[in-house]
């Protein structure tokens, strides 16, 4: 089917970036194939992390196929573009339908983004993953790849008001090397090893990235081990099992 939606929309985004001066940088790219099934597994840290990650695999001319729940597909405005770039919906009352969908994408070729923590990290360190991800990688026989965000909560993350608008910012994007399915005795040995691939990339990206906060004020978006006011991994678990806060979206 020809794709009528998603070049588009990459076109009106890339443009936006540039507009916004955003400073993008990616690495590894080069680890994604040019054909072939693969499953992209990204670290989630704001709301704008699937326009990001897919960026990574554009120098491999790849589409990726990302798994967004439910809701947003039934969005007036984002439900048409997400049906339309051909998204694959999680309902997560009956995650079987939507796995089963990724992995016959999986095995039609397509790229498939995932976002292993299922929300957001608020404490901007690496949680603890779902299996999902690599469980799709071994079923369909696929390559499962870390990608590493950094950079996008200063621009829309939980709990924090929307900066669109903001320019300048530095954005980091690293593809990780392949992890081959055959290399791990089961699904939670491979998720084990993507969470310390994905946590290293993760580590890297804080450390290199080029600009540091402006004052205490500006702390906010650096995890606390590296002197940031994000809550702890264990703040943050305690914030989400809290009750929903109000939106500041």
């Amino acid at each position: 089917m020809p794709e009528l939606v998603y070049p588009p929309v990459i076109a009106f985004a890339k443009t936006m970036f540039r507009v916004l001066d955003l400073r993008i940088t990616v690495e590894g790219a080069r680890h994604v194939p040019r054909s072939g099934g693969a499953v992209l597994a990204s670290n989630h840290v704001s709301y704008l992390d699937f326009i990001f990650s897919g960026l990574g695999a554009h120098e491999s001319r790849r589409l990726v196929r990302f798994m967004a729940k439910q809701s947003v597909f039934r969005h007036r405005v984002s439900g048409p573009l997400m049906r339309g770039m051909r998204h694959i919906p999680v309902d997560r009352s009956a995650g079987a339908e939507s796995y089963a969908a990724a992995v016959d994408a999986l095995r039609r070729g397509e790229v498939v983004g995932v976002f292993p923590e299922a929300t957001i990290s608020r404490s901007f360190t690496v949680k603890e993953l779902k299996s999902g991800a690599a469980r799709m990688a071994r079923e369909a026989g696929v390559p499962l790849l870390p990608v590493a965000i950094w950079g996008t909560q200063r621009l829309w993350t939980k709990g924090r008001p929307r900066t669109l608008t903001r320019r300048h910012t530095p954005i980091t994007i690293l593809v990780g090397e392949p992890m081959d399915p055959a290399g791990w005795p089961d699904a939670a040995a491979m998720t084990a090893a993507l969470r310390e691939r994905l946590t290293a990339l993760v580590d890297r990206a804080q450390r290199e990235y080029p600009e540091s906060p402006t004052g205490p004020e500006d702390r906010w978006w650096q995890p606390a081990h590296l002197g940031g006011t994000a809550p702890t991994p264990e703040e943050a678990a305690a914030l989400d099992a809290s009750p929903r806060e109000p939106s500041t979206a």
